[in-house]
């Protein structure tokens, strides 16, 4: 029996898992936008010694892993699950990364929304009673993503207005059954949808309609409002898909205008940065809440938190063949006390 069930997509957790520690590993223009405070590690160089941006990206992955789990004081031998995905092709940087790590791996493909995703999987194991300690990460890099998805550096393309700048980091998130929180207490998971968007570009407007959705569907199952929670920040729908979300939202009788943001237009100054829409990639809500949005709620400056990581999942592939590019959202609700 699904006793745990909210409405149509979503979980309430009966024994909502405590986030025991965090880890924020950037690169060096992340460590020079607005946040740059709240990273663990800011790198000055986005090879960190590494032969290639691709096992660079493994290693801040593994690294931001170790730390978290450094920080939550406690080993690898201790954890019991790892989840984790990135954005290149076969998950290559968290299946390296965890391969030095040892421990029990489900590898995810979320594309950007592989945080909430990883979060949502590994409380449901812990509320399932199947695991105490599990580490939830993702991690992304500008260098690597951009010769995946769109053109080599070396080319010298120009970047159009709507595109985004994917976050060069990682961040995870160690998640216990005891400790004295934040708490994950609802999931709410996502669905495709695919507005025909073609344009690789244009991430904030093919995912804009995914996060619309779930947000939308998160206050119907829950009966929550926008009113109850402090912060509600989507992944990296950025300038384009932030304006796309409140209009829509606005038509679905969702005022977010008072207490909404999003992980890519925090974390740099489009202006001073040159940005253009503003960041993306899955380290982009990655290290956001793992930095940001986890120690302003340790700081008691947050108290609910709606989570909500956004993901393209289309494929360089997909994209040569005239593919449209179908957008997911998932959402986690972070509460800093539980009754």
């Amino acid at each position: 029996m699904s006793i745990k069930r909210v409405g149509k997509q979503t979980v309430k957790l009966a024994n909502p898992p405590s986030i025991i520690g965090t880890a924020s590993i950037v690169g060096p223009k992340e460590g020079e936008g607005p946040l740059k405070d709240y990273f663990d590690i800011i790198l000055e160089d986005d090879m960190w010694g590494q032969e290639s941006f691709e096992k660079a990206e493994a290693r801040i992955q593994e690294e931001a892993i170790k730390l978290a789990i450094s920080n939550a004081n406690m080993s690898p031998n201790d954890i019991e699950y790892l989840f984790s995905g990135d954005l290149l092709n076969q998950i290559i940087s968290s299946s390296y990364s965890a391969r030095q790590l040892a421990i029990p791996y489900f590898g995810l493909y979320g594309a950007c929304s592989t945080m909430a995703e990883s979060l949502s999987l590994g409380a449901m194991i812990i509320d399932g009673g199947f695991a105490n300690k599990v580490v939830c990460a993702t991690s992304s890099h500008f260098s690597s993503a951009e010769r995946q998805y769109r053109f080599p550096l070396e080319y010298g393309a120009q970047r159009p207005f709507s595109s985004q700048w994917t976050v060069t980091g990682a961040g995870a998130t160690v998640l216990s059954s005891t400790g004295n929180g934040p708490y994950i207490t609802y999931i709410t998971t996502g669905k495709i949808k695919d507005l025909g968007i073609t344009d690789a570009n244009n991430m904030g407007g093919a995912m804009a309609p995914a996060a619309i959705d779930t947000i939308s569907q998160h206050f119907k199952d829950t009966g929550y409002n926008p009113n109850d929670y402090d912060l509600i920040i989507t992944g990296d729908l950025a300038l384009v898909g932030k304006k796309i979300l409140l209009d829509l939202m606005k038509r679905e009788g969702y005022d977010l205008s008072e207490n909404y943001s999003d992980c890519g237009i925090k974390i740099f100054d489009g202006v001073e940065q040159d940005t253009h829409a503003g960041g993306s990639g899955c380290a982009c809500a990655a290290v956001v809440f793992n930095g940001y949005i986890y120690k302003e709620m340790m700081k008691g400056n947050l108290n609910r938190v709606l989570l909500i990581a956004t993901g393209a999942l289309h494929s360089p592939i997909s994209t040569l063949q005239g593919e449209s590019i179908p957008g997911i959202a998932h959402a986690v609700t972070i509460d800093k006390l539980v009754e």
